[in-house]
């Protein structure tokens, strides 16, 4: 196996396990559990022999790290790419795939068939989205492809400093001030800031196509605000069916993304089209 980074030991103020040690000599691996896991698969090496959790270190000794064998089967699904550069990446999700899971067709698996792999060397085994969208949600993903990368894209995801934008369709007359949600979820406070597009009409419904932009991370929370006051999206199946059904999935997508570059803090935005779906059926109401 390639050796992907090397260190040598300097003098030592104090005695050190191998495990606590290599978390902090490695830019691929940060963490205690990414460097057992990396011992564990016998790739870390000193002085040519394989490590162990609880070898003591040593002044002078050359500690290796190995390449991992790549076994994340490619999904070869075409993605649009939106924007790519050595850390992060930008794709345009299609509906219908999970983001992530114990399955092989998701959009984790179809992302080392569509991105180059980074130069950095922290780089990712394969590149990893760094948050979800729903199955039946599609837009804009952000995926990490560098281990800096990913770790500070979570912070600012935890630290609602990434802000996004989703456009959806729904059942009813939705008011024309900006409407601002905060039903509790799953017991947890949410809340969710939804504006109003364009209002439709279909026969005897009132549709409306609204912009919604949560200010809180909860799942599924866009629908779930949606639906319990009383504008549930269309094609939602898990959180009240609309009695008007287009037959076209769930109208929700995510089309804007706001964030700091992770590694450089230069500020990033990205904005797609709206899916052919949401077109169709504005432009034929």
């Amino acid at each position: 196996m390639k050796i992907r980074e090397t260190h040598i030991v300097p003098n030592l103020t104090e005695e050190i396990r191998l495990q606590e040690y290599a978390a902090n000599i490695f830019e691929s691996i940060t963490t205690r559990s990414a460097v057992k896991k990396a011992i564990k698969k016998q790739r870390i090496l000193i002085n040519g022999e394989i490590g162990q959790t609880g070898d003591w270190i040593l002044e002078g000794q050359k500690i290796d790290l190995l390449q991992s064998e790549n076994q994340q089967k490619s999904f070869e699904l075409k993605l649009e790419v939106v924007y790519e550069d050595e850390h992060i990446a930008v794709i345009n999700k299609p509906a219908g795939y999970p983001t992530s899971g114990n399955y092989f067709k998701t959009i984790k698996n179809a992302l080392p068939f569509n991105l180059k792999s980074s130069k950095e060397t922290d780089r990712l085994e394969n590149p990893q989205p760094a948050h979800r969208l729903d199955n039946p949600t599609s837009g804009i993903l952000l995926c990490a492809k560098t281990n800096k990368a990913l770790i500070e894209l979570n912070r600012q995801f935890q630290q609602k400093e990434i802000q996004k934008t989703y456009i959806a369709i729904v059942e009813g007359n939705f008011p024309d001030t900006t409407q601002v949600f905060e039903n509790e979820i799953e017991e947890k406070s949410a809340r969710t800031s939804v504006k109003l597009l364009k209002k439709l009409a279909f026969k005897t419904t009132n549709l409306s196509l609204v912009e919604a932009k949560p200010l809180t991370g909860r799942t599924h929370q866009i629908r779930i605000h949606l639906a319990k006051n009383g504008f549930p999206i269309l094609g939602e199946k898990l959180y009240g069916s609309p009695n008007f059904n287009f037959g076209k999935g769930l109208f929700l997508a995510s089309i804007a993304v706001g964030f700091a570059h992770p590694v450089d803090s230069t500020e990033m935005y990205f904005e797609i089209d709206f899916p052919k779906k949401f077109k169709r059926i504005t432009e034929n109401l």
